[in-house]
Protein backbone atom coordinates (compact mmCIF):
# COMPACT_ATOMS: atom_id res chain seq x y z
CA UNK A 1 0.00 0.00 0.00
CA UNK A 2 1.42 3.36 -1.06
CA UNK A 3 1.52 6.09 1.63
CA UNK A 4 -0.79 9.02 0.98
CA UNK A 5 1.19 12.32 1.07
CA UNK A 6 -2.01 14.30 1.60
CA UNK A 7 -2.66 12.35 4.82
CA UNK A 8 0.72 13.49 6.13
CA UNK A 9 -0.08 17.06 5.12
CA UNK A 10 -3.31 16.83 7.12
CA UNK A 11 -1.45 15.62 10.25
CA UNK A 12 1.43 18.09 10.11
CA UNK A 13 -0.65 21.15 11.13
CA UNK A 14 -1.98 19.25 14.14
CA UNK A 15 1.52 18.22 15.19
CA UNK A 16 2.82 21.78 14.61
CA UNK A 17 -0.03 23.25 16.65
CA UNK A 18 0.50 20.81 19.52
CA UNK A 19 4.28 21.26 19.59
CA UNK A 20 4.05 25.05 19.47
CA UNK A 21 1.26 25.11 22.05
CA UNK A 22 3.12 22.84 24.46
CA UNK A 23 6.27 24.91 24.11
CA UNK A 24 4.42 28.17 24.78
CA UNK A 25 2.63 26.75 27.85
CA UNK A 26 5.81 25.21 29.27
CA UNK A 27 8.02 28.27 28.81
CA UNK A 28 5.26 30.63 29.98
CA UNK A 29 4.86 28.60 33.19
CA UNK A 30 8.63 28.63 33.79
CA UNK A 31 8.60 32.44 33.57
CA UNK A 32 5.42 32.83 35.62
CA UNK A 33 6.89 30.74 38.44
CA UNK A 34 9.89 33.10 38.74
CA UNK A 35 8.51 36.61 38.12
CA UNK A 36 11.42 38.41 39.78
CA UNK A 37 14.00 36.46 37.78
CA UNK A 38 12.08 37.10 34.57
CA UNK A 39 11.82 40.81 35.40
CA UNK A 40 15.61 40.98 35.81
CA UNK A 41 16.09 39.30 32.43
CA UNK A 42 13.60 41.61 30.70
CA UNK A 43 15.41 44.61 32.21
CA UNK A 44 18.72 43.47 30.68
CA UNK A 45 17.34 43.95 27.17
CA UNK A 46 16.94 47.73 27.70
CA UNK A 47 13.90 47.75 25.40
CA UNK A 48 11.54 48.92 28.14
CA UNK A 49 12.88 51.50 30.59
CA UNK A 50 9.81 52.91 32.37
CA UNK A 51 9.47 50.94 35.62
CA UNK A 52 5.67 50.57 35.37
CA UNK A 53 5.86 49.31 31.79
CA UNK A 54 8.79 47.04 32.65
CA UNK A 55 6.85 45.48 35.56
CA UNK A 56 3.72 45.17 33.40
CA UNK A 57 5.65 43.45 30.62
CA UNK A 58 7.34 40.99 32.98
CA UNK A 59 4.06 40.24 34.78
CA UNK A 60 1.80 39.84 31.74
CA UNK A 61 4.00 38.30 29.05
CA UNK A 62 4.24 34.82 30.63
CA UNK A 63 0.45 34.67 30.96
CA UNK A 64 0.00 35.72 27.34
CA UNK A 65 2.30 32.86 26.37
CA UNK A 66 0.37 30.39 28.54
CA UNK A 67 -2.96 31.60 27.13
CA UNK A 68 -1.68 31.44 23.54
CA UNK A 69 -0.22 27.96 24.07
CA UNK A 70 -3.41 26.74 25.71
CA UNK A 71 -5.51 27.94 22.80
CA UNK A 72 -3.16 26.22 20.35
CA UNK A 73 -3.34 22.97 22.33
CA UNK A 74 -7.14 23.14 22.37
CA UNK A 75 -7.38 24.14 18.72
CA UNK A 76 -9.38 27.27 19.53
CA UNK A 77 -9.16 30.09 16.97
CA UNK A 78 -6.03 28.52 15.55
CA UNK A 79 -5.46 31.13 12.85
CA UNK A 80 -5.58 34.12 15.20
CA UNK A 81 -3.66 32.30 17.89
CA UNK A 82 -0.98 31.25 15.41
CA UNK A 83 -0.73 34.89 14.35
CA UNK A 84 -0.24 35.93 17.98
CA UNK A 85 2.42 33.23 18.42
CA UNK A 86 4.11 34.42 15.23
CA UNK A 87 4.16 38.04 16.44
CA UNK A 88 5.51 37.00 19.84
CA UNK A 89 8.21 34.83 18.29
CA UNK A 90 9.27 37.58 15.90
CA UNK A 91 9.45 40.05 18.79
CA UNK A 92 11.45 37.64 20.95
CA UNK A 93 13.80 36.84 18.07
CA UNK A 94 14.36 40.51 17.29
CA UNK A 95 15.05 41.30 20.94
CA UNK A 96 17.58 38.46 21.27
CA UNK A 97 19.31 39.51 18.04
CA UNK A 98 19.49 43.17 19.14
CA UNK A 99 20.89 42.29 22.55
CA UNK A 100 23.43 39.92 21.03
CA UNK A 101 24.45 42.55 18.49
CA UNK A 102 24.95 45.13 21.26
CA UNK A 103 26.98 42.68 23.38
CA UNK A 104 29.07 41.68 20.38
CA UNK A 105 29.88 45.30 19.54
CA UNK A 106 30.93 46.14 23.11
CA UNK A 107 32.79 42.92 23.86
CA UNK A 108 35.53 41.01 22.19
CA UNK A 109 33.48 37.93 21.32
CA UNK A 110 32.15 37.20 17.85
CA UNK A 111 28.36 37.24 17.49
CA UNK A 112 27.89 33.45 17.35
CA UNK A 113 30.25 32.86 20.29
CA UNK A 114 27.94 34.81 22.61
CA UNK A 115 25.95 32.96 25.27
CA UNK A 116 23.45 34.55 27.61
CA UNK A 117 20.11 33.93 29.31
CA UNK A 118 17.64 35.38 26.85
CA UNK A 119 14.71 35.12 29.24
CA UNK A 120 13.13 32.39 27.15
CA UNK A 121 12.90 30.05 30.11
CA UNK A 122 15.66 27.69 29.02
CA UNK A 123 18.63 29.29 30.78
CA UNK A 124 21.83 30.35 29.07
CA UNK A 125 21.83 29.72 25.33
CA UNK A 126 24.18 30.13 22.40
CA UNK A 127 22.86 33.11 20.45
CA UNK A 128 23.08 31.70 16.93
CA UNK A 129 21.51 28.41 18.00
CA UNK A 130 18.66 30.32 19.68
CA UNK A 131 18.10 32.46 16.60
CA UNK A 132 17.98 29.34 14.41
CA UNK A 133 15.59 27.66 16.84
CA UNK A 134 13.33 30.70 16.82
CA UNK A 135 13.44 30.83 13.02
CA UNK A 136 12.22 27.23 12.98
CA UNK A 137 9.42 28.10 15.42
CA UNK A 138 8.46 31.08 13.24
CA UNK A 139 8.19 28.73 10.25
CA UNK A 140 6.14 26.33 12.39
CA UNK A 141 3.75 29.10 13.43
CA UNK A 142 3.54 30.34 9.85
CA UNK A 143 2.77 26.83 8.63
CA UNK A 144 -0.46 26.93 10.62
CA UNK A 145 -1.80 29.42 8.06
CA UNK A 146 -1.53 26.87 5.23
CA UNK A 147 -4.84 25.05 4.91
CA UNK A 148 -4.65 21.25 4.87
CA UNK A 149 -5.61 19.48 1.65
CA UNK A 150 -9.18 18.26 1.42
CA UNK A 151 -9.74 14.67 2.46
CA UNK A 152 -10.06 12.20 -0.38
CA UNK A 153 -13.49 10.59 -0.62
CA UNK A 154 -13.60 6.91 0.21
CA UNK A 155 -13.60 4.73 -2.88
Amino acid sequence: MKPDPSALRRWLPLLARLALGAMFVHLGVVKALDPVGFLKLVRQFDLVTAPLLLNFTAAVLPWVEIFCGGLLLLGVRTGGTALLALVLLMGFTGAVALRAWALSRTGSLPFCALRFDCGCGTGEVAVCAKLLQNAGLIVLAGSLFIPPPPAKPAA
